[in-house]
């Protein structure tokens, strides 16, 4: 079973972005800019306030 988590390899901010296109396997570019294009159709707070709580909500991955 596949699990999201934040990208240690593929971030700019926190790895959100990094995380879903992994999860996905798709390029991280392409969710970057449905994240910028999202945020910016919405007015700002929307898009900002799901990233951060993504960012919150979402684990970082372990390596044991």
């Amino acid at each position: 079973m596949k699990k999201l988590y934040l990208s240690n390899s593929d971030k700019m901010i926190s790895g959100v972005c990094g995380g879903l296109a992994e999860y996905f396997e798709i390029d991280s570019t392409l969710i970057r800019l449905i994240a910028v294009i999202a945020t910016v159709l919405t007015g700002f707070v929307p898009g900002i306030g799901i990233y951060i709580a993504a960012m919150i909500i979402v684990p970082k991955k372990q390596f044991f």
